[in-house]
């Protein structure tokens, strides 16, 4: 098993020739959670949607209370995983086959831990790209969230022996089929006014853009309180030396955190977030950016559970660029996107 590169006591992190394919790296430290990170959470980001905001609506839509929002159950798991993974990274490049498997509760503990599944030096011999497949577990032992994400990481030692090439094949989208709807939901008294929109399911359709309209400017100080909240240690998010501009990077999972609250304005009633089929940053966001977000339907789908569908969507979040404009003639992400995910959530049919 690889370990991270250490200056006596001290661990600097992992860098690309520390990584062994089959390493499975269990991070430390594990956090419960609490009502206090679902307020702070919608302190950070504007945040709507009724059955993460409401323990009544929850009820009512037969969960026991309230779950933490998706989204703090993918920072808190990723965060474990950013000194044994990414501290020494240029560039968080993707994901894939993301699943939340069971709703995290106030008082539930989460740990992660990561497999590497894949590996391939850059042709600069400087970096390389690392694939791992991170698992968040409860208390229980019980896995209630997964996702694949590669990773560019620096080399320590350039003349250090470049790994066999291997690249994952992942699947392109998860299927409906493999999308787990929380026991005991039901949108059978739904209440859509409560809710915010009265649009349900049979109301999208494939190929609809919808422009979420508004925007929020990213400020340094609400940026660096995000990245302590979940406890991300990447150098490029704190330290201005990290970087050859001065800047700190913006975190990933803040752009996903705001695009997804704005899209409340169009898609109040995607009410849970259940699978990750791809992400991409495709550029940096830095501290001034003031995000928007367009939303494109690309499938709906029937569940196992009367009443509930899925709809997966793509989310793009862009810096003040025009809506539903994503990529250049030669194929390449326009320098205004930040985020482009694609991604299901559940709705009522």
């Amino acid at each position: 098993m690889g370990e991270r590169a250490k200056t006596g006591k001290i661990n600097v992190g992992r860098f690309f020739e520390d990584y062994r394919l089959g390493d499975v790296i269990r991070h430390a430290v594990p956090r419960t959670l609490a009502g206090a990170e679902r307020a702070l959470y919608h302190m950070l980001y504007p945040a709507r949607h009724a059955l993460y905001s409401s323990d009544e609506f929850a009820r009512a839509s037969g969960l026991k209370a309230s779950p933490l929002d998706d989204m703090i159950v993918f920072h808190t798991v990723f965060g474990k995983s950013v000194p044994d993974v990414s501290l020494n990274a240029v560039a968080n490049l993707g994901y894939g086959e993301g699943r939340f498997l069971a709703p995290v509760w106030p008082g539930d503990t989460l740990r992660s831990e990561s497999e590497v599944i894949g590996l391939k030096q850059n042709s600069n011999g400087k970096t390389g790209v690392v694939y791992v497949r991170t698992r968040g577990l409860n208390q229980h032992g019980t896995t209630v969230l997964e996702f694949v994400r590669w990773v560019m990481v620096r080399k320590q030692h350039l003349d250090a022996p470049a790994p066999d090439t291997t690249v994952p094949d992942l699947a392109s989208a998860i299927d409906a089929s493999d999308l787990v709807v929380p026991q005991g939901l039901t949108f059978d008294a739904y209440d859509f006014e409560l809710a915010g929109e009265g649009h349900r399911l049979g109301d999208y359709s494939v190929g609809e853009k919808i422009d979420h309209v508004d925007g929020v400017t990213v400020e340094e100080a609400e940026h660096m309180l995000a990245t302590r909240l979940w406890q991300n240690t990447a150098k490029v998010h704190f330290d201005t030396s990290a970087r050859p501009d001065g800047n700190r990077l913006i975190y990933g999972g803040h752009v996903i955190s705001m695009a997804r609250a704005l899209s409340f304005n169009g898609l109040a009633n995607a009410q849970m977030v259940v699978g990750l089929n791809a992400g991409a940053h495709a550029n940096p966001c830095l501290s001034g950016d003031t995000i928007r977000a367009w939303s494109e339907v690309l499938d709906t789908a029937e569940t196992t559970t009367p009443g509930v569908g899925a709809i997966r969507l793509r989310l793009v979040a862009t810096k003040g660029g025009a809506p539903f404009a994503l990529r250049k003639e030669d194929g390449k992400y326009r320098s205004d996107v930040l985020l482009d995910l694609d991604y299901w959530a559940l709705m009522p049919t």
